[in-house]
């Protein structure tokens, strides 16, 4: 980070105007919450530096993306949230991918090692590839995994697919099935429940052969 980024988050307006100085298609995008600016994506690791070392954004909290629809066109954009250890603001940055079948950005790994395993997260999860990343593989489904599961053309029970272990799969002939679930907070429509007593409750699960399972939870 700069030895000159500032002390105080800057307004949106003057980020607005600091991002479009060097990019000239930067534009605010409507948010609920933090600053939100929409870019090129080729443009974004320059507009990520220029935050980082002129305003302040030093952290990067998260590398996350949306599929709008199947039908929609840009079908995909990717999101870069910021957050300064400094004035404590944030910023999210939005840009769209060039393809709806071979979604891509360029990757930010050079500016912030961290963003090494967001960016595979979202490879893995939503397909976008990131160009120049150093080890772009899955890091929850395993290699060979033929989906994205956080697509929306992806079902929420899943797909029936073979196991990944090919040897153990044409032993017992068993496949990864699909988990339908019925009643569950995640289909359940608007309505239907209090979707809050829906929601799982986090247990104390914490015992081993070490410390013994309480007796009530």
């Amino acid at each position: 980070m700069s030895a000159s980024a500032p002390a105080a988050a800057a307004s949106e307006t003057d980020l607005l105007a600091l991002l479009q100085g060097a990019f000239p298609a930067a534009a605010s995008r409507p948010t609920g919450d933090h600053p939100a600016f929409k870019l090129p994506v080729a443009d974004v690791p320059a507009a990520l530096k220029l935050l980082r070392d002129q305003q302040g954004f030093d952290f990067l909290t998260d590398i996350t993306a949306v599929d709008w629809d199947v039908e929609a066109s840009p079908r995909f954009s990717v999101v870069w949230h910021l957050h300064s250890t400094t004035h404590h603001g944030y910023v999210r940055i939005v840009a769209d991918c060039l393809s709806d079948t071979e979604p891509s950005a360029p990757s930010v790994v050079g500016l912030w090692a961290g963003a090494n395993w967001h960016e595979r997260e979202t490879f893995d999860l939503m397909g976008i590839r990131f160009t120049d990343h150093p080890d772009l593989r899955r890091i929850l489904m395993w290699d060979g995994y033929p989906f994205h599961p956080l697509r929306k053309d992806f079902p929420l029970a899943g797909i029936e697919t073979p196991l990944p272990d090919v040897e153990v799969g044409e032993i017992t002939g068993a496949t990864v099935k699909p988990a339908p679930m019925a009643g569950g907070p995640f289909v359940a429509s608007t309505g239907e429940m209090n979707l809050t007593e829906a929601e799982p409750r986090a247990k104390d699960e914490s015992w081993n052969e070490r410390s013994e399972k309480p007796a009530t939870l």
